[in-house]
C-alpha cells in the first residue's frame, strides 16, 4: 500500500496548495512580476540522478510557478477569450485525472464512455441542435473545427463518387471552399492540414464588424465547404446566418459554422435571436473552456450527419475492441485521450440551463459595462458590443499600444491588443463566472489611468 499512500498524500498536498492559489487570486496581480519570473529558474537543473519525493517536487513546483502564472482563472483576465473553471468541474478534472482514463474506447473506460454521452446529449439540448447528431469531444476549437471540416470533405467527396479515406486526395475532385474575410487562424490551420490548404479558400467581403455579406454571392458549383462565424475574435458579431445558409442550402455546399465561444448565445435568452439559421447548417465546431469554463483543454465537435463523422475518424485494428456504449475515437482524431467529457457533465450539472443562459448573459452585460465606462471617459469603442468583446483605441496606434502595455504592467487587470481593420486596439474578453461589476470598475480604473499617464 505503500504507493498508493505516496499518490494520495501528493493528491492532498496539491489540492491544499491550489486552494490556497485560488483563495488569494482575486487579490494578487493578474500578470506576474519580474521577481516571479526570475523564480522559474529554481526548476530549472541539470536533468537529477536521483528522485524526490513527491509531495517536495510539488511544494517545489508551487513554490517557484504559482506566481509565475497568469491569473487566467481570476475574476480580472480578460485577454484571449480565456473563462476560468467552475467549481465542479475543477473537482472533476482532479477526480478524472485520479481515475486517469482512457476515453477511447467504452472497453477501455465504461464510465468515461457513458458520462459523454450523457454530456453530449446536455450539448445538443443546450444549444437546439438535432439530437440525433455526432459529437466529438477535442482538445479545442482548433480540433473541433479540424473534425467537422473531415467529415465535411468525406461527405462532399463521397457525394462526387470519391472516397477520401482510401484515396486521399491525388487526383480527387476539387472542394471550393468559402470563408469570410476575417476568418479565424485556427479554422484556416483545420483547412490546411486537412490538405484544403490555406491560399487555395475565397474570401467573401466583410462589413465593418467582421460580418461577411450577404449580397453579391458567387455561384456553388461543385463540392463545397462554406465557412461561417459564430462570435468574430475581435468584435463578437456573428455571419448573417439566414442568408448564407440558404445561399449555401441551395448550393448544396457543406455549411460549417466556426463557433468557438459565439456558439454558447444560443444558451441565452435575448441572444439566441441573434444567431437566426445557425440551426441549417451541418456542423458546429466550439470550445467548452471559454464561456462554459471548463479546465484546459476542452471543446467538441458537433455533426448533424453522425455517420459522416464517423467515417471521418473512425479507426478499426483487431486489438480495438469495440463496444457496446460510446467509442470516443470514432467522434474525434485522438485515440487515446483523456475524459475530458467529465467535466462538461461536471460544469453543466452545476450550473444546469439556466446557469448556463446566466453565465453568457452576465458577461455580455459585463462587457456593455466596460465599453459605457470608456466611451463616456472620451476613449474609442470601435465595435458594437453585441456579445462578449470590447474593442477600444486610445487615440493612433502608438498611444494604444502604449496604454495596453502599461495595463499589463499595473496588474490590476489584463488585456491584450490586436489590430482590427487596419486599427491598433485593446481587446477585452469577458469570459469568467468569476467576474463581478466591482472587477470591471476596477479594471476600468485601472485602464482610465493607464490612458491618462500615455498622454
Amino acid at each position: 500500500m505503500g504507493r498508493e499512500k505516496d499518490a494520495a498524500a501528493a493528491l492532498a498536498a496539491a489540492a491544499g496548495m491550489a486552494g490556497r492559489y485560488l483563495e488569494g487570486i482575486g487579490e494578487r496581480r493578474v500578470a506576474p512580476d519580474a521577481a516571479a519570473l526570475a523564480g522559474l529558474v529554481a526548476l530549472d537543473t541539470p536533468l537529477p540522478d536521483r528522485g524526490m519525493p513527491a509531495t517536495e517536487v510539488l511544494a517545489l513546483l508551487d513554490r517557484a510557478a504559482s506566481p509565475a502564472t497568469m491569473a487566467s482563472a481570476g475574476p480580472r483576465y480578460f485577454g484571449f477569450v480565456i473563462g476560468g473553471a467552475v467549481p465542479a468541474s475543477l473537482g472533476a478534472a482532479v477526480l478524472s485525472a485520479a481515475w486517469d482514463q482512457n476515453a477511447g474506447l467504452a472497453a477501455m473506460s465504461p464510465a468515461a464512455a457513458a458520462i459523454e454521452e450523457i454530456a453530449a446529449r446536455w450539448i445538443l439540448d443546450l444549444l437546439g441542435f438535432p439530437t440525433d447528431s455526432g459529437v466529438g469531444f477535442t482538445t479545442g476549437a482548433t480540433m473541433a473545427n479540424l473534425t467537422a471540416l473531415a467529415a465535411a470533405r468525406h461527405s462532399e467527396l463521397a457525394a462526387a463518387g470519391w472516397d477520401v479515406n482510401e484515396r486521399g486526395l491525388f487526383g480527387a475532385p476539387e472542394i471550393t471552399v468559402f470563408v469570410g474575410e476575417e476568418v479565424h487562424a485556427s479554422l484556416l490551420k483545420a483547412l490546411a492540414l486537412l490538405g484544403l490548404g490555406r491560399s487555395r479558400v475565397r474570401h467573401l467581403p466583410v462589413d465593418g464588424q467582421g460580418r461577411i455579406r450577404a449580397t453579391g454571392l458567387p455561384r456553388i458549383e461543385g463540392p463545397t465547404i462554406l465557412c461561417l462565424q459564430a462570435g468574430n475574435v475581435n468584435t463578437g458579431a456573428s455571419d448573417p446566418f439566414l442568408p448564407l445558409t440558404e445561399w449555401g442550402r441551395e448550393g448544396e455546399a457543406w455549411i460549417h459554422v466556426d463557433g468557438a465561444f459565439g456558439l454558447w448565445a444560443l444558451a441565452a435568452r435575448g441572444y439566441a435571436r441573434r444567431l437566426a439559421g445557425i440551426e441549417y447548417a451541418d456542423s458546429w465546431a466550439t470550445d467548452a473552456h471559454k464561456w462554459l469554463n471548463v479546465p484546459y483543454d476542452s471543446g467538441f465537435a458537433i455533426v448533424r450527419d453522425r455517420a459522416s463523422l464517423h467515417a471521418a475518424m473512425n479507426s478499426t485494428a483487431a486489438y480495438l475492441a469495440a463496444g457496446e456504449g460510446r467509442d470516443g475515437l470514432a467522434y474525434a482524431p485522438e485515440m487515446s485521450r483523456r475524459a475530458r467529457g467529465i467535466e462538461v457533465w461536471a460544469a453543466i450539472r452545476e450550473m444546469g440551463r439556466e446557469g448556463v443562459a446566466d453565465l453568457v448573459a452576465r458577461c455580455c452585460s459585463l462587457a456593455v459595462r466596460f465599453a459605457e465606462g470608456l466611451a463616456a471617459a472620451g476613449c474609442e469603442v470601435l465595435n458594437d458590443v453585441v456579445l462578449n468583446q470590447v474593442l477600444v483605441a486610445f487615440g493612433d496606434d502608438e498611444r494604444t499600444r502604449r496604454v495596453i502595455a502599461a495595463v499589463q504592467r499595473d496588474g490590476t487587470a489584463w488585456c491584450g491588443g490586436t489590430v482590427w481593420q487596419g486599427r491598433a486596439a485593446m481587446r477585452i474578453s469577458v469570459s469568467s463566472w468569476a467576474t463581478t461589476e466591482e472587477d470591471v470598475d476596477l479594471s476600468l480604473a485601472a485602464i482610465l489611468k493607464a490612458a491618462l499617464s500615455a498622454n
